[in-house]
């Protein structure tokens, strides 16, 4: 399937925001935040001018991954609310401009889920080729293991056949066998039942592990890209302009393959983790080379296809497509302790404790990301600089409750403490510090900073639609770069150093416009011979937009 109207093309230029319902608002007081909660607070998001909200998983869970072990994939779970609270929230985000996707978790099941249930009981069992089983015993895969502080091997032996079935992450995750039909219409079902319900599309976990169905070996079924493609040509016929975001962290020739390649007729969006770890490594240098040489390693996409910007999702801040004295820099920079790293690979830290809380190099950092071309992500909490809490477990150090006030657990509830998903951040980020209340208040807070980079963002189709070039500057600390879209034509510069910048920007086809500041009050002249000279404060950021004589552009 190819779309071919670009009105169909939303994401191109969407802003989309990440939030747990469960650690978000809780709307009844018993501890853990509901989808009453949320539909309080979409005039937050609407405010913010999120255009996209994603739901991490709300199904009925055993809970022993946050969600993502679903015992039900056609309900809610009874702690956050009902089916019709959920589409209470998308009715009211759809008032608001606001389109909602979800998690779609079909890599594997809970152990309690039903199916699993019935197929480890017998050989027999209707369900049990949906799950993948061996009856010889397998041999060391625990250099292959997700979660190496949890797991020592992919397989686990059930008592009542004496076979092993297999997990890529919990053993209480079993896998899903995709290559079977039946597995195949099910997940078609799961995704319709939703679209009815009023969701835009999916954001899909995993996906390198949902196509595969053997480690290491040659049981993949015939064809998993065409797979994809079928679902996504199944979302375009329940919902035209649906997207599926792709979870696919892979290097860039490999992602290139589930977009579908110049046909784009696969996953929708894909997040650039290349670009990501690359942006951690060149904060750590103070040199914008590595952020520079991925994006221009970026692989040219279809026009049905987009990249996805982010600097934190809700895993843990992986670096795994490092090197390992890369890798290193960037612990010694931003995770020097053990608590704060995560197997050995990632940091479990958000960015402003990562910054000492230096609100210069924060701001310039989601500046650059903005700036960047793709759709921006957003982790709920990020809009007002959020820390994290080191003495929770795993992953979870990330996932606190969100801080609204100053008052009582934050402002996310009236439960005692100890009712909470996990205590509130403490230090320097609690919600003495950080909270949504003050910042709306405060003009010069990190609230108001990204509620101007979401308008300059959505005001600029470029960022979004248009071609992208690295200009070539004299200094190492700084990345500069063009956006251009039909007339239009933005130059971002950013600096990553401490040290203030003269920047010598060179646009030989562009003499004789000028360049008219977005974030702040200020003009540069582009000289006939096609130079601009930009200034930069330490960490300082600029994003210009190219104004022409006849131009009759809105600035």
């Amino acid at each position: 399937m190819r779309i071919t109207d670009t009105s169909d093309l939303w994401w191109k230029n969407a802003v989309v925001y990440c939030l747990d319902v469960e650690t978000y608002l809780d709307w009844n007081d018993d501890g853990i935040g509901d989808f009453a909660g949320l539909a309080q607070r979409i005039d937050h998001l609407a405010d913010l001018g999120v255009t996209c909200l994603w739901l991490m998983p709300f199904y009925p869970t055993a809970e022993r991954d946050d969600g993502y072990d679903i015992t039900d994939y056609y309900g809610v779970d009874p702690r956050l609310g009902t089916l019709g609270d959920l589409v209470e929230v998308v009715r009211t985000a759809d008032d608001r401009g606001i389109r909602v996707i979800a998690d779609l978790v079909v890599n594997h099941t809970s152990i309690h889920h039903p199916w699993f249930r019935s197929a480890r009981s017998s050989k027999d069992s209707p369900f049990r080729d949906w799950y993948v089983w061996r009856a010889d015993e397998p041999p060391d895969t625990s250099d292959q293991v997700v979660f190496p502080d949890q797991e020592d091997s992919l397989w686990t032996r059930t008592e009542e056949t004496g076979e092993w079935y297999l997990h890529r992450f919990y053993k209480e995750q079993p896998d899903l066998n995709v290559a079977n039909p039946k597995v195949r219409d099910e997940v078609a079902k799961i995704m319709g039942y939703w679209l009815q319900l009023g969701l835009s599309g999916f954001r899909v976990d995993a996906v390198p592990f949902f196509l595969e169905t053997q480690p290491g070996d040659d049981g993949h079924f015939p064809e998993p890209h065409e797979y994809l493609r079928s679902l996504r040509s199944f979302l375009g016929r329940r919902v035209g302009d649906g997207v599926l975001l792709g979870e696919v962290n892979l290097p860039f020739e490999q992602q290139l393959e589930f977009f579908g390649g110049s046909d784009g007729d696969e996953l929708t969006m894909l997040f650039d983790f290349v670009g990501m770890q690359a942006l951690y490594l060149s904060l750590a240098r103070g040199d914008a080379g590595p952020v520079s040489t991925a994006l221009t390693g970026r692989p040219e996409v279809s026009s049905d296809s987009q990249w996805a910007t982010f600097v934190r999702n809700h895993d843990e801040l992986t670096l795994d497509k490092l090197s390992d004295d890369e890798r290193a820099e960037v612990f010694a920079a931003f995770g020097p302790e053990e608590r704060m790293q995560l197997f050995g690979r990632g940091l479990r830290r958000r960015l402003p404790p990562m910054l000492d809380g230096d609100p210069r190099r924060i701001r310039m950092v989601y500046s650059l990301m903005f700036s960047l071309p793709g759709t921006p992500v957003l982790f709920y909490g990020e809009e007002i600089g959020m820390g994290e809490d080191l003495d929770a477990k795993g992953r979870l150090a990330v996932r606190t409750p969100m801080q609204w006030t100053s008052g009582r657990n934050g402002g996310f509830s009236l439960a005692e403490p100890d009712q909470l998903p996990g205590p509130v951040v403490d230090g320097g980020f609690s919600p003495e510090f950080v909270n949504v209340a003050d910042q709306r208040r405060d003009p010069d807070s990190l609230l108001s900073f990204m509620k101007l980079l979401v308008r300059r963002y959505r005001e600029s189709p470029e960022l979004g639609w248009g071609t992208f070039e690295v200009l070539e500057q004299p200094h190492a600390a700084v990345l500069a770069h063009r956006c251009a879209w039909g007339d239009a034509a933005l130059v971002a510069v950013h600096n990553l150093g401490a040290e203030p910048r003269s920047v010598l920007l060179r646009l030989p086809d562009l003499a004789g416009a000028r360049l008219t500041d977005l974030l702040q009050e200020g003009t540069t002249a582009i000289e006939e011979d096609g130079t601009a000279e930009v200034t930069l404060d330490g960490y300082g950021y600029r994003w210009l937009r190219v104004v022409r004589e006849d131009s009759r552009r809105l600035l």
